[in-house]
């Protein structure tokens, strides 16, 4: 059972570097494929010296997001390995990690996907259930959204044994059966960024696969993603939102009416946060 990672990358060529420096020697990981996201900055010059036989380079020829670029490594690896990870490059794990996920993996083929625990502050990140209209439409209030999680989320006493299944994991990093990527037909590109985790998480719940957190393991993600070089807040929140609409209405077929309140609410959201911005200096 072979085993390879994707690493998307754009604009961040010093964390993939970091990354390619830190897994390059883990004796699991049969192959490395970093896929540029068509960077404007001198990514591929730089990570070029660092390719070999089992590190690959794809150059994409166009920015499509998140979906768009682990498709491309994806595909590549459809053939050739059995058990991808998919993972930002500002990740820090260590090989025990890697190789304690892939023998779950082995010995536990009823699992789809499989992540560990996520630090991000020093605050665990776990996983999440696929949003419904009320989660979206409360995540859409600035002061209200912070509930959320704690009232459609799962406790932390759900996260005591070794193992949770979840619906959601975070996309950061993860892994997953090439059998599976190959019948949900891979991630839908169809948003640039966000809402792929809960896309994914409802394309197997659909399907009945199941998605498990290991809770004895965990990654150090250091939340410098080039997403915050490239985009303000405004842009991101805008971005956010169009991807909320897509996934209620393709994935949850959410009516006209239903969508129209989203809508509505993250819009009178997003002019309060636009009269802030301007305040601030555009800032």
């Amino acid at each position: 059972m072979k085993t390879g990672i994707v690493i998307l990358n754009y604009n961040d060529y010093e964390n993939t570097i970091n990354f390619i420096k830190q897994i390059k020697n883990y004796k699991m990981l049969d192959e490395i494929v970093i896929v540029d996201n068509n960077s404007n900055d001198d990514s591929i010059k730089n990570i070029k010296p660092y390719i070999k036989e089992n590190i690959t380079l794809i150059e994409g020829k166009e920015n499509k997001g998140y979906a768009y670029g682990n498709n491309l490594g994806l595909k590549y690896l459809e053939d050739k390995c059995d058990i991808v990870f998919i993972s930002n490059p500002d990740i820090d794990v260590k090989e025990s990690v890697i190789n304690e996920l892939i023998k779950t993996m082995k010995d536990h083929p009823e699992i789809a996907i499989l992540a560990p625990n996520v630090i991000e502050h020093n605050i665990i990140t776990r996983g999440w259930k696929c949003p419904d209209f009320w989660s979206d439409w409360l995540s859409n209030f600035p002061v209200l959204h912070r509930y959320q999680q704690k009232i459609f989320g799962y406790k932390d006493n759900d996260y005591q044994d070794k193992f949770t299944e979840v619906e959601v994991i975070k996309g950061c990093f993860f892994l997953l059966r090439m059998e599976i990527v190959k019948r949900i037909n891979f991630f839908d590109e169809n948003t640039f960024l966000y809402y792929e985790e809960n896309i994914l998480g409802k394309k197997l719940k659909d399907l009945k696969q199941k998605s498990f957190i290991q809770n004895d393991q965990e990654v150090i993600h250091q939340l410098s993603a080039s997403v915050d070089k490239s985009l303000n807040s405004l842009k991101k929140y805008k971005i956010l939102k169009n991807s909320q609409g897509y996934y209620q209405k393709e994935y949850n077929k959410l009516n006209l009416i239903g969508r129209g309140i989203l809508i509505i609410t993250w819009r009178l959201t997003y002019a309060g946060a636009f009269l802030f911005y301007k305040i601030r200096g555009g800032k």
